[in-house]
């Protein structure tokens, strides 16, 4: 028995440091749980890298959380956005050629060419799928369902997207029509990574 003790003690310190230090090094909009250490500053929910921009952030932050609560019903729980206006902060959380990214449930980051409602619209819509979903089974869902919806659901003025994203929202669009917002969450629960 006196075994059992270095090897728990060894699982906690390596589920407990090495693997959040190894997501935080190699997995890096991870960093969007403690943003600070990235070098923004954040005021409630809302980060930027520069302060003289707070304002239009909390704007876009708010415009898209109303946006959620009047077109799905729902509030999200506050979700935490880390606003980019440079490169280096955008790099920093790991977006490479994205223009925005969101980790499940944790927050959102949304890089120097995304500030605008549609793309803050879109990546609330995640945060919803994740919350709706749960962020791990979203990792088995097919990509027309998730990044379809969030394309159709935000109201995205542009009316070709690139590929295959112009694939996915009017693959959504099609599914949407059978039965719209009422049955939104049960029908899409039920989609797995193999359907079409």
């Amino acid at each position: 028995m006196p075994r059992r003790a270095p090897l728990i003690k060894r699982t906690l310190i390596l589920f407990g440091v090495v693997v959040p230090a190894l997501a935080w090094a190699l997995v890096k909009p991870v960093r969007v749980a403690v943003p600070t250490l990235n070098g923004v500053s954040c005021v409630e929910q809302v980060c930027v890298d520069q302060l003289d921009r707070l304002g239009e952030a909390q704007a876009l932050y708010r415009e898209g959380n109303e946006f959620i609560a009047e077109r799905f019903g729902v509030d999200l729980m506050q979700p935490r956005v880390v606003f980019c206006s440079l490169p280096a902060c955008a790099e920093g959380f790991g977006l490479g050629v994205r223009s925005a990214v969101t980790v499940g449930t944790v927050g959102t980051v949304i890089g120097p060419k995304a500030w605008k409602p549609y793309y803050m619209r879109h990546e609330l819509i995640h945060q919803l799928q994740a919350d709706k979903l749960g962020s791990v089974l979203l990792l088995l869902k097919p990509s027309w369902l998730l990044e379809g919806m969030a394309y159709a659901l935000s109201d995205d003025p542009r009316p070709v997207l690139a590929d295959p994203w112009q694939g996915y929202r009017a693959q959504f669009l099609a599914w949407y029509g059978q039965s719209g917002r009422d049955a939104l969450w049960e029908r899409a629960d039920g989609v797995w990574l193999n359907e079409r």
